[in-house]
C-alpha cells in the first residue's frame, strides 16, 4: 500500500521528468489519454509519458475542437491524469487561451495541476484541427511573444511550440517560424500536418531542437511507425485521439446493440471484466489502504473511567 501512495508522489516535478524522457536515447512515445482510466491503461501497457489532446477533451464533452475549452476545463483533466497515473503529460494548450498574460496564467495553472509539458500553436481563433484546411495563422511575432511569455512564467514546464504554417506559407515558412519560436524560448517544435517523409526529414535537418511528430488517423500525415519517425530525426511522437476514437466506436456499437436487441450479451466478450476494471483502478489496493489508515487511528486501550 505504500507503493500505491508513493507512485503518485514523484520526487521530481513533472516538467523535469518530461525533459529527462525527451533527452534519453530513442523516441518518446506518447499515446493520447483523455481521462484517469485511459491514463492508467496506457501506463499499464508500459508507456512513460502521455498526451492530453484538446480534440479528445472537447469531443468527450460533446464539443468540437474549436478552442472552446477554458483553462479550468483542461486542468480538470490534467489533475485526473497526474493523480491516477503520475506520468509526465504533454498538454494541448491550443492558442494559449489569449495573449501573453493569458499564456502566463495558463502555464502556471497547468504546472499546478501537474502537467509536464505544454503545446502552444500559432493559429488564430476559432482554431481548427491541425489536419483541416483553411487555418488562420497568427503573425509569427505574436506567436513568438506567447512562447517568450510561457518561458518567463514556467518553473519547470517543458514548452513545445507548434506551427500550422505549412498550408499557407509552405515548408520554408514553417521552418522559418519554428526557428523564430526556438529563439523565443521553445524547448521543442511540433510541425503540424507534414504530408510526406521528405518534409519531416528536411524539418529535422534545419531545426536543431527536439521535434514532435503527430501520427493522427484520418489526417494529412501518412501512417508511419515510431521507429520511422525516429529515423527521420524526431524525438517525440503522439497518437492524440486514437484511444478516444476506439472507445467512441465501441460506445456506438454498444448503444446500437442495446437498442436493437435489448441486451448486451452479444458484446460481453468485448468488455473489460469487473475483475479487470478493479485491477486497473486499484480497487482492492484502495480498500486495503483504507483499512490500514482506519486501524492506525483506532484506540488500543480502554478509556479511563
Amino acid at each position: 500500500m505504500t507503493q500505491l501512495v508513493a507512485e503518485n508522489r514523484p520526487d521530481l516535478p513533472a516538467g523535469e521528468r518530461f525533459r529527462a524522457l525527451v533527452e534519453r536515447p530513442g523516441i518518446l512515445r506518447m499515446p493520447g489519454a483523455y481521462n484517469g482510466l485511459s491514463a492508467l491503461q496506457a501506463k499499464a501497457a508500459g508507456f512513460d509519458a502521455l498526451y492530453l489532446s484538446g480534440a479528445a477533451m472537447s469531443a468527450q464533452m460533446g464539443l468540437p475542437d474549436l478552442g472552446i475549452l477554458t483553462i479550468d476545463d483542461v486542468c480538470f483533466y490534467i489533475r485526473q491524469i497526474a493523480r491516477t497515473a503520475a506520468l509526465p503529460t504533454l498538454v494541448d494548450g491550443d492558442t494559449g487561451f489569449g495573449e501573453a498574460l493569458n499564456v502566463m496564467h495558463m502555464v502556471r495553472a497547468f504546472e499546478e495541476a501537474g502537467a509536464g509539458a505544454v503545446q502552444i500553436e500559432d493559429q488564430l481563433l476559432p482554431k481548427k484541427c491541425g489536419h483541416l484546411s483553411d487555418k488562420k495563422l497568427a503573425p509569427a511575432a505574436d506567436m513568438a511573444a506567447k512562447v517568450a511569455a510561457a518561458r518567463k512564467a514556467r518553473r519547470h514546464l517543458y514548452i513545445v511550440a507548434r506551427t500550422d504554417a505549412l498550408e499557407r506559407e509552405g515548408l520554408d515558412g514553417a521552418i522559418a517560424r519554428a526557428k523564430l519560436y526556438v529563439e523565443a524560448g521553445a524547448d521543442a517544435i511540433f510541425p503540424e500536418a507534414l504530408n510526406d517523409a521528405e518534409a519531416f526529414a528536411r524539418f529535422a535537418a534545419e531545426v536543431k531542437v527536439p521535434l514532435l511528430a503527430n501520427m493522427t488517423e484520418f489526417g494529412k500525415t501518412p501512417y508511419m511507425t515510431a521507429d520511422q519517425f525516429a529515423a527521420l530525426g524526431y524525438k517525440m511522437v503522439i497518437w492524440p485521439v486514437s484511444a478516444l476514437r476506439v472507445a467512441a466506436k465501441a460506445h456506438a456499437d454498444l448503444y446500437a446493440t442495446l437498442r436493437e436487441e435489448g441486451w448486451v450479451k452479444p458484446l460481453v466478450d468485448r468488455m473489460q471484466t469487473r475483475a479487470e476494471l478493479y485491477e486497473t483502478i486499484g480497487y482492492h489496493a484502495y480498500e486495503d489502504l483504507d483499512g490500514t489508515i482506519a486501524r492506525s487511528v483506532v484506540p488500543t486501550g480502554n478509556p479511563e473511567g
